[in-house]
């Protein structure tokens, strides 16, 4: 019989009509609604899983605008579910219907369980591709889970930080708990972990504004990591981008997790720090063709993931892949970029996150194979009431050469400015031209200065993919060996130094150096114009031990050691300076771009660039290749922009002395009305320490690769 059609009078159905709204699943006391996007399949089965595994399969008969929907009473939170769909298989074609594979729900608020990467996990046969495999999934597959989202959101105090006032804090949820001597073991690692006073403290004394979490979202590891017996650690390789990653819950996978996440929010804003989340929207877990099934591939592979005209028939020439990972995702199909835009307004309405950082943005901004900054996913947010005010980071590039995209995104996106990252590695190991230099410490205007901010750059020495800060002055070279790719992955392109020995070393004179130059990145970071964000760790002189594409590596590799005896302290200390520097002085963090002339009538330009020997730089100084040292001068009085009642701003004026040479430099100040004397208050030469005068009377020396910051004294002038 039709499952339509009654089998006697006065029957009644297990599962209700429902409907078609929201998607996923919408838990109330009476009944629990579920609705499902399929929308070229022709049959559909809600499963629920008890205790024991085993499996009910219930066929919702309800079927309107491609979504399958119905209604279950009784059921609880905490219940495990999936779907299984037929209809028609042609891979070449977009159809990998399949009722043999357990299917995640692609909106489901949290998720059970992991995969197993064996022969059912997939689609196809391994040994024949072009035959479809109907070998059970159930058992090798994870599960979506049912929750009941109330939360107690009392007393939590939303926070608006404009970007100017923001310093940024690269973390990974486990790896900066894991080994913290201070949280409580069962918390190490776990969302639950991140609120604990050790946390808070430490990041409140470093003077970081916000956390960006690396991904968060349901992700799974890639089943060629999982046959060499390592995972994926990082986290790109979502799979539910609705579902806190139930691997960092202290609370379990049947829902805790959900509320887990939403405590570790209220915590950190409580504590006035603003929680970024590291999306990936731009591929999923699915990989290519011939990888596993596990939620979209089964239910619309047509319209979630972009294609390619088949060769020959062959459904595996089919993906049209710009992210390195298997697929990317139709950002131009109508019901994809409804999910994307539903994910992160559920972040941001109920789990209270304050932005997002896009992995592989390029890759969403592509109509057809073009990238197109008049594309549906760039327009919808830009309209969309909710999501167009929270905190915006693209990664402006994917894996193509036109997807390369620094200094292009519109409003009210910001970018991660990997020139900065480049320059300044170069500038501090003597191959960078000062004129390089100095367009990165002022904003970076050859790329934003066109209708936008200094603050549309995200400044960064370091981030997790690639070499701490500690590693970038130890190696040279990669070393990846622990990564089982024969070494062969990650950038060869790093542009470190190891100053006269590869790795660690006993040489207390290198030593020395590597932490002067640690220093000389981390102050010039937290000094420029722009976003700093700095990557967990750094401050204390975290290693990887030369790896530097550590994605696999959820170990000690990866984790911040916390302990004392061989963390760089000194480098903490400057950190925590220089942050305390830019947040009590609006002229280290200037909104309004410099225009290098008076911002009063009579007084002195808001940024002039001096040279080492006591006179402005001139034309013919801006062409020295051999010119490593540079001054950088930022007028205090007044500042360019005005206060929020128009009223105007005054600060003390900074002199700042870069010298990257390997030798000492004799500095002598120009004759000048703007700093007269002064006091050192950062510097990262032993010679000159701070608190040293300052005066424009007597030259000042400078050691090799050192830097330091002069704050004038008395009024403004």
């Amino acid at each position: 019989m039709s499952p339509e059609t009654w089998s006697r009078t006065g029957e009644s159905r297990a599962i209700w009509p429902g409907r078609n709204w929201p998607l996923g699943a919408t838990w109330t006391a009476e009944a629990t609604n579920f609705a499902v996007h399929a929308p070229h399949a022709t049959r559909a089965w809600l499963c629920l899983f008890d205790d024991t595994d085993s499996e009910t399969r219930h066929e919702l008969t309800e079927h309107s605008q491609g979504i399958w929907h119905g209604a279950v009473p009784g059921i609880v939170p905490g219940q495990r579910y999936g779907y299984r769909v037929d209809g028609p298989w042609d891979p070449s074609q977009g159809f990998r219907h399949n009722p043999k594979k357990l299917l995640l729900d692609p909106y489901a608020l949290a998720t059970s369980g992991t995969i197993v990467a064996e022969q059912p996990l997939y689609g196809v046969n391994w040994e024949d591709p072009a035959l479809r495999d109907d070998a059970d999934s159930a058992a090798y597959t994870a599960r979506s889970v049912v929750v009941d989202p109330s939360f107690d959101w009392q007393g939590e105090e939303p926070i608006k930080r404009r970007w100017r006032d923001t310093v940024i804090y690269e973390l990974h949820v486990k790896g900066f708990t894991k080994l913290h001597d201070r949280i409580p073991e069962h918390l190490r690692g776990t969302y639950a972990g991140l609120t604990e006073p050790a946390v808070v403290d430490y990041l409140h004394d470093l003077g970081v504004t916000a956390v960006e979490l690396l991904p968060v979202q349901q992700f799974f590891s890639e089943p060629a990591l999982l046959d060499r017996g390592l995972t994926n650690y990082w986290g790109y390789n979502t799979q539910s981008f609705f579902a806190p990653d139930a691997s960092y819950s202290a609370s379990g996978d049947r829902g805790g997790q959900v509320h887990e996440f939403k405590r570790m929010v209220k915590a950190l804003h409580g504590s006035g720090i603003e929680v970024i989340l590291d999306v990936v929207y731009n591929h999923t877990a699915e990989s290519g063709p011939r990888g596993p099934v596990l939620s979209f591939r089964g239910l619309d592979d047509r319209g979630t993931y972009k294609r390619v005209k088949p060769k020959d028939g062959r459904f595996d020439d089919t993906y049209w892949d710009v992210t390195g990972c298997g697929n990317t995702v139709n950002t131009t199909d109508p019901m994809t970029l409804r999910l994307i835009l539903d994910s992160l307004r559920y972040w941001v309405t109920e789990m209270h996150v304050d932005g997002f950082r896009f992995d592989l943005t390029s890759a969403l901004t592509r109509t057809g194979y073009d990238v197109d900054f008049a594309c549906a996913f760039l327009m919808a947010i830009d309209q969309d009431p909710v999501l167009r005010h929270v905190k915006l980071i693209a990664e402006p590039w994917d894996v193509s050469a036109e997807g390369y995209l620094v200094g292009r995104m519109p409003q009210p996106w910001v970018e991660w400015n990997d020139q900065y990252r480049d320059t300044l590695r170069d500038f501090w190991r003597g191959q960078a031209a000062v004129t390089d230099v100095a367009t990165r410490l002022a904003g970076s205007s050859d790329l934003y200065g066109r209708q936008r901010t200094p603050y549309n750059s995200i400044n960064f020495i370091t981030a997790h993919d690639g070499f701490t800060l500690r590693d970038l002055v130890s190696y040279n070279g990669k070393h990846n060996e622990a990564n089982g790719e024969q070494n062969r992955d990650g950038t060869d392109a790093n542009r470190s130094w190891n100053h006269g020995v590869e790795g660690e070393t006993d040489d207390a004179d290198i030593v020395a150096r590597r932490r002067r130059q640690a220093m000389n990145l981390m102050a010039s970071l937290c000094l420029s114009n722009g976003v700093p964000m700095i990557t967990a760790g750094d401050e204390r002189g975290r290693t990887q031990r030369g790896n530097n594409n550590a994605y696999c590596q959820d170990n000690e590799i990866s984790w911040v050691d916390w302990r004392a005896d061989d963390a760089w302290l000194d480098v903490y200390e400057l950190t925590k300076a220089a942050l305390r520097l830019r947040r009590e002085h609006l002229a280290l963090r200037q909104r309004r771009w410099f225009e290098g002339q008076p911002t009063v009538e009579g007084g002195p330009a808001d940024l002039l660039w001096l040279h080492p020997e006591g006179h402005r730089m001139r034309h013919g100084d801006w062409a020295d290749q051999g010119l490593k040292a540079i001054g950088m001068f930022l007028s205090g009085g007044p500042l360019r922009e005005p206060g929020p009642h128009g009223e105007q701003l005054v600060d003390n004026s900074f002199l700042l002395w870069f010298n990257a040479g390997t030798g000492e430099t004799t500095i002598r100040h120009p004759e000048n009305d703007w700093i007269r004397a002064g006091r050192v208050v950062l510097s990262t030469d032993e010679a000159v320490p701070v608190g040293t005068g300052v005066s424009i009377e007597e030259p000042l020396v400078l050691g090799p690769q050192s830097m330091v910051v002069v704050q004038s004294l008395g009024a403004p002038r």
